[in-house]
C-alpha cells in the first residue's frame, strides 16, 4: 500500500502542533499529583511516579477556594450577562432600524476592537478610581459590560434571519420587543450560547486587570490566588502552583467540550452576509 506522504505530512504536522498545545495543560495537570522534591527533580516526564494529592489538599487549606471560586464566578457571571444583553439589543439595532448614521456609528464601535485594552486600562482605573470602585468586584466589572466582538457576531447572524418572518411582524402591529422575544432570540440562540461561552472564560482565565483592580485577598479571582504560589525568589511551591492551575482550567474546558459544536458554528456561520 502507497502511503499518500503529500497528505500525511499535514496530519503529522497537525499532530506536532496539538502536542505543542496540549503539553502544558498535560504538564500541569501531571505536575499537580508530584511531591515537592519530585516537581523539581527535573525532566520532563508527565507521569508521576508517586502520585499524591496533597498539593489539592494544601490548596483547601490554605485558600479560601470557595470564596474565590465564588468572586471569580460573580464576576464571569456579570460580565457575561451584560455583554450579552448589550450585545443582543445593539445587533438587533444595527440589522432591523433605521437611524441617521448608523453605519458610521457600527464602523466606530466595531474599529474598537483592534485597540488593546492595555491602551485603555490605565484610565479606567483612574476613572475608577475617582468612583471609588477599586478594590471591588463590581468596579473591575464594569469597563467590561459591553464588547464590540459580541456585537458583530451577533449582527452577522441577525441578517441571516428570513425578511419574511419581519414583515409578517410589521403586518401584525407587534413591537420591537415582541419581535426580539418571539422571532430573533429564538433564532440566534445557539450563538448567543457559545458567544456567552466565550464571554464567560476570558473573564474566567483575566489576569492583568484583576491585578492592577483588586488589592485584598478577600476579593481574589482564581488567577490572581495562583500568584500567591508563585515567587520570584525560587520559593515557588510547583505541585501546588499547578493545582490551582487545574482547577482554574477546569470549568472552561468542561464548558468547551460541552458547547464546542455551538462555539465552532458560530464563527464558521460569521462570515455568511456581511
Amino acid at each position: 500500500m502507497k502511503i499518500d506522504w503529500a497528505e500525511w505530512k499535514w496530519h503529522i504536522l497537525f499532530l506536532l502542533v496539538l502536542g505543542v498545545m496540549l503539553y502544558p495543560i498535560l504538564f500541569a495537570v501531571s505536575t499537580s499529583f508530584k511531591s515537592m522534591p519530585e516537581a523539581f527533580s527535573g525532566g520532563v516526564h508527565l507521569i508521576p511516579h508517586e502520585p499524591t494529592a496533597s498539593a489539592y489538599v494544601r490548596v483547601l487549606d490554605v485558600l479560601p477556594f470557595f470564596h474565590i471560586l465564588s468572586n471569580t464566578f460573580i464576576v464571569a457571571s456579570i460580565v457575561t450577562a451584560f455583554k450579552l444583553c448589550t450585545g443582543v439589543l445593539a445587533a438587533y439595532a444595527f440589522v432591523f432600524l433605521d437611524f441617521r448614521g448608523k453605519k458610521w456609528v457600527y464602523f466606530a464601535l466595531i474599529s474598537t476592537i483592534f485597540i488593546p485594552f492595555t491602551v485603555i486600562m490605565i484610565p479606567n482605573y483612574i476613572t475608577l478610581s475617582k468612583m471609588g470602585l477599586v478594590d471591588n468586584l463590581f468596579g473591575m466589572a464594569l469597563p467590561q459590560l459591553a464588547d464590540a466582538t459580541g456585537i458583530f457576531l451577533l449582527r452577522q447572524h441577525m441578517k441571516g434571519i428570513p425578511k419574511a418572518l419581519m414583515e409578517v411582524a410589521d403586518l401584525e402591529g407587534a413591537s420591537h420587543w415582541s419581535r426580539m422575544r418571539s422571532i430573533v432570540i429564538p433564532l440566534v440562540r445557539p450563538a448567543i450560547l457559545s458567544i456567552g461561552i466565550i464571554f464567560f472564560i476570558n473573564s474566567w482565565n483575566e489576569y492583568v486587570w484583576p491585578a492592577l483592580m483588586i488589592k485584598s485577598q478577600e476579593n481574589y479571582t482564581l488567577s490572581l490566588a495562583l500568584q500567591m504560589f508563585v515567587s520570584a525568589e525560587g520559593g515557588t511551591d510547583i505541585p501546588v502552583a499547578m493545582a490551582v492551575s487545574t482547577l482554574t482550567m477546569l470549568l472552561p474546558l468542561i464548558l468547551y467540550a460541552v458547547c464546542q459544536k455551538f462555539i465552532i458554528g458560530t464563527f464558521a456561520q460569521s462570515g455568511i452576509k456581511g
